[in-house]
């Protein structure tokens, strides 16, 4: 039913943190980020890799970035980095750079960069600084439907409180002139005593805007979304959506209408690495769901498409596309029966999930 494909894999360094684009000529172009480990980030460098036979194998990695090396915390380093492709065409990446966070420099700072290519990810233009500053951007996406066709938005979060509570807070940014300009910020969510973070935006085929995002309490708690009818301007307020433990939610528009969500399965409870990132699921639902002012009102379909056996177990931060013939091709890091962590992708066909 699911087929398994090594993606990317160096024994000697950490590789994870992917996502996935689909070019025009049906090439895959997969980017990540290579570290010394999940909390170590000493030595971070954004690297690509490239298949052409529709994710059986893949190009040896190569670097989009120079590597950054930090001595402390407040020092700069590579985090996690998203890739797409436009309606012209066009990939276009979007890297992560924070710095902060420790004596020197208490205020965590971030610096988020476009780059674009317009061929196969062979050569690259950038990096295009952009003012959406914030934390884990999501996928830069191009709206198509309703009144706001070729919009570029892009999500952020940051750490946040309210009244001495944590309160993390989700933004969007948008672009009515692909990048030139930029306005926002636009506040999707900020609640008192939740944590939500890491947003995925998707498009609905009636132009309403879904941002689906983790809950990082580590309480093993759904996943919440919030929706917006303006093309991002406003956001109505966040709401429970049937995916337990969900963490690095990455949605999109299935070819049959229906809507894929892969994300890493944390039940919370005692631990981290090892105890919390074993299972990597894929959540299948509808526009109706999507747009169901509760949680009663939406239904999911969950398919577990890997589950990681090391004791230093760690995964789900994923990508994913259909090809035109209705393959789906997810990529995702996994520690499993090597040393450290390496790219892993998956095909399937949405049909050969259930018995008909």
């Amino acid at each position: 039913m699911i087929e398994r494909f090594l993606v990317s894999r160096d024994d000697a360094i950490y590789q994870a943190f992917p996502d996935l684009a689909l070019t025009p000529s049906g090439a895959l172009v997969c980017i990540f980020t290579e570290c010394n480990s999940h909390a170590d980030r000493d030595y971070t460098r954004v690297m690509l890799t490239t298949s052409r036979d529709r994710g059986r194998t893949w190009s040896p990695k190569r670097p989009l970035t120079e590597p950054l090396r930090r001595e402390g915390r407040d020092d700069p380093s590579w985090d996690c980095h998203r890739i797409g492709t436009l309606a012209d065409g066009r990939l276009v990446a979007v890297t992560n750079r924070e710095a902060g966070g420790g004596e020197k420099r208490p205020r965590r700072e971030y610096q988020n960069s476009l780059w674009f290519s317009s061929d196969d990810a062979e050569t690259w233009d950038g990096p295009h600084h952009i003012p959406a500053e914030g934390a884990m951007p999501d996928q830069l996406i191009e709206l198509r439907h309703d009144a706001h066709p070729g919009r570029w938005v892009i999500a952020v979060q940051w750490e946040d409180e309210v009244g001495g509570e944590p309160a993390w807070r989700v933004e969007d940014w948008f672009s009515d002139d692909r990048g030139v300009t930029w306005s926002g910020p636009y506040l999707i969510a900020r609640e008192r005593g939740l944590l939500l973070c890491e947003p995925s935006l998707l498009e609905l085929p009636g132009g309403e805007l879904v941002c689906f995002l983790r809950e990082n309490s580590h309480l093993g708690l759904d996943g919440f979304k919030c929706i917006s009818r303006d093309g991002g301007v406003t956001w109505e307020r966040p709401v429970t959506f049937p995916l337990p433990g969900c963490h690095r939610p990455v949605a999109g528009m299935l070819q049959s209408g229906g809507v894929l969500i892969t994300y890493r399965f944390c039940q919370g409870g005692k631990g981290w690495l090892g105890w919390w990132t074993q299972n990597f699921f894929a959540g299948l639902t509808d526009v109706e769901s999507c747009l169901a002012r509760d949680r009663q009102h939406a239904q999911t379909r969950i398919v577990p498409l890997d589950y990681d056996r090391s004791p230093a177990s760690d995964l789900g931060y994923s990508g994913w596309v259909q090809f035109p013939d209705g393959e789906v091709y997810v990529v995702n890091y996994i520690v499993d029966d090597a040393p450290k962590a390496h790219l892993r992708g998956y095909a399937f066909r949405e049909e050969s999930l259930s018995v008909r």
